[in-house]
């Protein structure tokens, strides 16, 4: 399920990144101030509403409960079907051998007739495939959908109070920050926080 992870990690991304979008279309007016107040120091508020803060969306994916729940539901799902779909093609490869082996002497007819039972049931195998597929595609969205809505309206609640105009991420594979100051790092903050909000939807 690497790919799974690695698509829901995307989509994390795209949820703190609706973020920094938020935040920085909204403030457009206010640039001159803001860049007056940086460049002085003088002034805190002003300090902390220009203030940088990122995120682990390793972390996150390892840390929230309810992420973990549903991505160990939908491996296990996956499992499942690539152990049906498994059974299925020893089955046909069983019915095409004791074929073979109890009918040395069979007729053009009988062979015909085997090789239409083998190909529907080839056929059937690959429709079940594509069918098991969809599904689960189907609830990866589902599930990545949901996580992008809850952890957007979570980001705009908590940077009411933090307002912060950047929040970046970092993790395995996208880490583009050279360097990482640990203060700045929310992740603890953005873990609680999700784990509370869907609290309500993770099964006991």
């Amino acid at each position: 399920m690497n790919k799974l992870s690695v698509a829901l990690n995307i989509i994390l991304i795209a949820a703190v990144g609706y973020l920094y979008y938020y935040n920085f279309s909204a403030k457009k007016s206010d640039s001159k101030v803001v860049a007056a107040g940086v460049a002085s120091k003088t002034n805190e508020s002003n300090f902390n509403h220009q203030s940088i803060a990122y995120v682990d969306l390793d972390s996150l994916n390892e840390n929230i409960t309810y992420f973990k729940q549903r991505r160990k539901e939908l491996e296990q799902q996956q499992k499942q079907a690539e152990t049906k779909i498994g059974n299925d093609i020893k089955s046909l490869e069983a019915k095409q051998n004791n074929f073979v082996k109890n009918n040395p002497n069979a007729t053009p007819e009988q062979i015909q007739n085997i090789r239409v039972q083998l190909a529907q049931g080839q056929q059937d195998i690959e429709m079940e495939k594509q069918k098991q597929s969809q599904e689960l595609n189907q609830k990866s969205f589902e599930l990545m959908e949901g996580i992008q809505k809850n952890l957007k309206e979570f980001l705009a609640e908590y940077n009411k109070e933090k307002k912060f105009q950047y929040i970046l991420t970092t993790g395995s594979g996208i880490d583009y920050l050279i360097y990482k100051d640990s203060t700045l790092d929310i992740t603890k903050d953005v873990i609680k926080g999700m784990n509370l909000k869907m609290k309500p939807a993770v099964k006991q």
